[in-house]
């Protein structure tokens, strides 16, 4: 299998969750081993996609420096991941992302208007190769050696809708669309009163978030999956492990996991080359993880 990028250039605006203003998005391809590139049009500031770009996870995946940055890029890094795309300059004029519906779907929609372009090197992913985890309590993110791909989450909040929930997905762009993609970020009433407070969040509402009061789903049409909340957190470990900037051979799992716990998980994946090789899809010996591109 070969590295991939779009067939030609899309653009689509959307509002931004933090500052609730229009956010212009273009997608533009990028020759073979060029990576993934996010681009600051306002401020010609160029940030190449990896663990190290990482400056802040607390709300969001934040990538950037001291001259910029550009937040919640996960939603569209699980997009991406699922895709399988390696080769991308993603110009944003602005600090954040769209948020879109607050799911992957609008992403995977202007992907597919893109196209796919397969392009004339070898595909290269990160082999896990051995087990790798990142703590915090009880709480947990783990990777483990595997010749299939699958996500594993499990998540536990007191709360009368959402409680202790899980999902698997053995890796696939099209099982992506069908059971991942869609699955919406979620907020609790209360704390986007505090954040609007302190001027954030002010693009946030029921048309890009499932919105929860102390015990009930706000959103008039309900959820789009009885276990939403866990399929929306494989969607943003996707994300995450894609901000590697390769798509990677083996199993993760995660017991209430987060942003912060997957960049840290990223870190020491790539901190030492015992953990990991980096090989040409054709060389991975994987037939099943190529045709889950299909």
């Amino acid at each position: 299998m070969n590295q991939r990028t779009i067939r030609k250039a899309v653009e689509v605006v959307g509002i931004g969750l933090h500052k609730g203003e229009p956010i212009r998005l273009r997608l533009e391809p990028l020759g073979t081993d060029a990576g993934i590139i996010f681009y600051r049009e306002d401020l010609a500031l160029s940030i190449p996609l990896s663990p190290s770009a990482v400056i802040d996870t607390q709300m969001a995946t934040v990538i950037g420096s001291d001259r910029g940055y550009i937040s919640t890029i996960e939603h569209f890094l699980s997009a991406v991941y699922a895709y399988g795309i390696d080769n991308l300059r993603v110009v944003v004029d602005g600090n954040e992302m769209p948020i879109m519906d607050g799911s992957s779907a609008s992403f995977c929609i202007l992907l597919d208007e893109a196209g796919i372009e397969v392009q004339d090197e070898a595909k290269k992913i990160i082999r896990v190769k051995k087990r790798i985890e990142v703590r915090d309590g009880n709480k947990f993110v783990r990777l483990e050696p595997s010749d299939e791909v699958s996500f594993n989450f499990e998540i536990d909040f007191k709360h009368p809708v959402i409680g202790r929930q899980s999902q698997s997905y053995s890796f696939g762009t099209k099982h992506f669309i069908e059971e991942i993609a869609r699955a919406r970020t979620f907020g609790f009433a209360k704390d986007i009163q505090y954040l609007q407070s302190m001027n954030l969040a002010l693009g946030a509402s029921l048309n890009n978030a499932i919105g929860l009061d102390d015990e009930k789903v706000l959103n008039p049409e309900g959820l789009r999956f009885e276990n939403e909340f866990a399929r929306h957190k494989i969607l943003d470990a996707m994300g995450d492990m894609m901000v590697t900037g390769h798509n990677i051979l083996g199993s993760y799992s995660s017991f209430a996991g987060s942003h912060k716990l997957n960049h840290q998980l990223t870190v020491k994946l790539l901190s030492d080359t015992a953990n990991y090789e980096m090989v040409a899809l054709n060389r991975a010996k994987s037939v099943e993880f190529e045709k889950s591109f299909a």
